[in-house]
């Protein structure tokens, strides 16, 4: 079973754009704490990434929540499987996320997180497809915009394989 992945971004495209973004966070920040939810298991990697090349003091928590399983297209249905660790209440928050397509997952999130009353929220993530948006979520860093195909790479999978490929690439499922 092997799959054809071409490279859409290359480490060194990726590796350039993150660190931007990590200075545009830094001075949007600047005097505050950013404490970074970082929504597993594709963001990973991004929010490592990120997270070293924030100047500000920054704390870190973890959620999973899920609406692909093994598929290609999301099921629609959220489901939290992993939730934070720490309160919300008055911290500057952070979202990372590895992709953002539909916006179904990311809108789902972010009402749950606005009722912990954190002072701030925000969202960054790593890819966009703008084009399969079916809710509007309130996007504040992107790295890429990218066209509506499967990628793998930086975090990203198909089915567990492909999340430690340092750049972003296309799949072509193998029948």
């Amino acid at each position: 079973m092997s799959d054809k992945i071409s490279v859409l971004l290359d480490e060194e495209k990726v590796d350039k754009r993150i660190q931007e973004i990590g200075d545009q966070i830094s001075k949007d920040y600047e005097g505050k704490q950013v404490h970074i939810i970082c929504v597993l298991k594709g963001s990973v990697f991004f929010a490592c990434e990120l997270a070293k090349r924030i100047t500000v003091p920054v704390s870190l928590d973890f959620m999973s929540v899920s609406s692909y399983g093994d598929d290609i297209q999301s099921s629609g249905i959220v489901k939290i499987v992993k939730d934070l660790d720490e309160k919300l209440e008055g911290k500057d928050v952070l979202i990372v996320e590895d992709i953002i397509d539909s916006g179904r997952t990311l809108s789902y999130l972010m009402d749950i997180l606005q009722q912990r009353k954190p002072s701030s929220m925000r969202l960054c993530t790593l890819l966009d497809k703008p084009e399969r948006r079916v809710v509007e979520v309130p996007v504040d860093y992107t790295c890429f915009a990218i066209p509506d195909e499967f990628v793998v790479g930086y975090g990203l999978d198909y089915a567990q394989r492909y999340r430690n490929l340092p750049y972003i690439g296309v799949v072509e499922v193998a029948e």
